[in-house]
């Protein structure tokens, strides 16, 4: 039998010492802290910050950047409380305020999330507030997760005394602090000194500001209600005209004034109504964005709630954008509160593709600017470069209402020996409302799945027809084609437009056979010399 020399025995010893003081190691650095860890409920986070520092410590000096900004992300994550299925219950019951965070592991928008969570996890701590932020992993709890109602992801829920509430905020930090504040109890904030006021400045990059003689009084209760009422910007009440200057340096010397503070060129605009909350949050619905709106899928609810029914689509590359931005702010500000501006990345196809392709321009990638009035659900284009005066006249004729709609359509096809004709939007007025013969038109789109079946009745009626000078068969594309005129929701779709009543097309049912689309044709053609060989042109059963 084989029999280990002293050597092997001291490196045996050795190695099963340095074992056992890393395992002791790992137990000391996984030791509770808070009162959540007392529960041994962030056990597994401390567990894999160690396991972060040694393999960053393995990647060598390189990676010294990573390491630190992962310590100070891993910090702010043990304030995070991680439920499961055994603490969730006595966690959200225990406690008055708990907002929770749904999120799963594969999930793009959760990763996005999760540090501006834990981020504001800290600021509230801080604070001294009083909610607690929670995390609860869906996928690896998925009944508790249907517990709770959390059937998205990423989900953002608040309990109140055991009770929920949907998330209403935005999704940085600041933004959910801001909501979280407002939720439990504190919609303004009072800042007495120009030290506070400062340092104030530094975390927030919008807010409301009210200068009061005294924080009471009808004039106040009203702040307070527009404040609790809003769940996006900071409230800010002060006393004192100095502190007031800090925050909005042309404040007006008077004891009652408010005022909105943003971080972009337009960054102060005064309130000059009554204090009432309504007034008040509707002065802030329209002066709260940008003059112009980079819109992402973060923001997107936030900018599609904006009460104005005028805007402004400007897509463009980024680079290009950047020459543009400024002379478009120019812009901005001549109709501000009257027109809202949004900027799209052509390249983004979830935000552009989808606001292109109703102009019918998804390929183009040139700087392209559209308008809608959501009033009246028109949109419009700017066919012309868009330099800062086409776009100022662009927009000084969507506020007075002289800008033509925009109906996209295909180039006009060649219609030479085709026996059913290509209509497009250009030439829907000329070859089917203007003409002075009875049009069959059918409307297909290319995702039908029906479409085909007509388009061959359609090609076979048109062969049976064809002697007749009186009667045209065409078709119409309704995915790339559009005119006010034709309002068709449904496909296929065919439409008889008789020569001497264009206004009013026969829908046709496209469940009906040759021989009776054939016979509801002569039935509905005019002309007397048709009229008379009606017989002859019901086509035979082989039709």
């Amino acid at each position: 039998m084989f029999r280990p020399k002293p050597t092997s025995r001291l490196i045996l010893l050795t190695l099963t010492l340095l074992l056992l003081v890393n395992f002791l190691t790992s137990i000391k650095a996984s030791e509770p802290t808070t009162d959540e860890n007392e529960d041994g409920e962030l056990e597994e986070l401390l567990a894999l910050d160690e396991q972060v520092e040694q393999e960053e410590e393995q990647e060598g000096s390189s990676a010294s950047v990573r390491s630190s900004e992962a310590e100070v992300l891993t910090k702010a994550q043990r304030i995070v409380l991680e439920l499961n299925h055994d603490n969730t219950k006595r966690v959200i019951e225990g406690h008055e305020f708990v907002l929770v965070l749904g999120y799963a592991p594969w999930c793009s928008r959760s990763a996005e999330l999760m540090p501006q969570f834990a981020e504001a996890a800290t600021s509230l701590k801080e604070l001294g507030s009083p909610l607690l932020l929670a995390k609860l992993d869906a996928e690896r709890h998925p009944k508790t997760a249907s517990s709770l109602e959390i059937k998205g992801f990423p989900t953002l829920l608040l309990f109140v005394n055991g009770t929920s509430q949907v998330y209403t905020g935005g999704f940085s930090a600041e933004e959910i602090v801001i909501w979280a504040r407002k939720k439990t109890g504190e919609p303004v904030i009072r800042i007495s000194s120009v030290t506070e006021a400062e340092e104030f400045l530094k975390k927030h990059h919008i807010f409301v500001v009210g200068l009061f003689e005294k924080f009471e009084g009808p004039d106040y209760e009203e702040f307070v209600k527009a404040a609790a009422a809003d769940n996006a910007i900071q409230f800010v009440g002060v006393s004192n005209i100095e502190v007031a200057k800090v925050l909005f340096p042309n404040v007006k010397p008077t004891n009652l004034f408010l005022g909105i503070v943003k971080s972009e060129p337009e960054r102060y605009t005064s309130y000059e109504g009554t204090f009432e909350t309504d007034k008040i949050l509707q002065f802030l619905d329209y002066n709260k964005l940008p003059l112009v709106n980079k819109l992402t899928e973060t923001n997107s609810a936030r900018v599609y709630s904006s009460p104005i029914k005028l805007q402004v689509l400007v897509f463009a590359e980024a680079d290009d954008f950047k020459k543009l931005l400024e002379p478009l702010q120019d812009v901005a500000r001549q109709f501000k509160s009257k027109i809202l501006f949004i900027y799209i990345d052509n390249t983004d196809e979830n935000l552009a593709k989808p606001y292109l392709t109703l102009f019918g321009l998804e390929e183009s990638d040139s700087t392209v600017v559209t308008a809608f009035d959501i009033s009246v659900n028109s949109k419009y284009l700017l066919e012309s470069d868009p330099t800062p005066s086409n776009i100022k006249e662009f927009c000084s004729g969507l506020l007075r209402g002289t800008l033509s709609s925009h109906f996209k359509s295909q180039p006009i096809p060649d219609n030479t020996n085709e026996t059913v004709q290509g209509i497009v939007g250009k030439t829907f007025d000329d070859k089917v409302l203007n003409s002075h013969k009875n049009v069959l038109l059918e409307v297909f789109t290319p995702w039908c799945i029906n479409c085909e079946t007509t388009s061959k009745h359609v090609e076979k009626l048109a062969k049976h027809f064809k002697g007749l000078d009186n009667l045209v068969f065409a078709r119409i594309d309704a995915s790339a084609n559009e005119h006010p005129k034709l309002q068709v929701n449904d496909y296929p779709t065919l439409l008889f437009y008789t020569a001497n009543d264009k206004a009013n097309p026969i829908k046709l049912s496209t469940k009906s056979s040759l021989k009776d689309l054939a016979t509801t044709i002569n039935k509905h053609l005019k002309a007397k010399d048709n009229v008379a060989k009606e017989k002859d042109n019901v086509p035979k059963d082989e039709l």
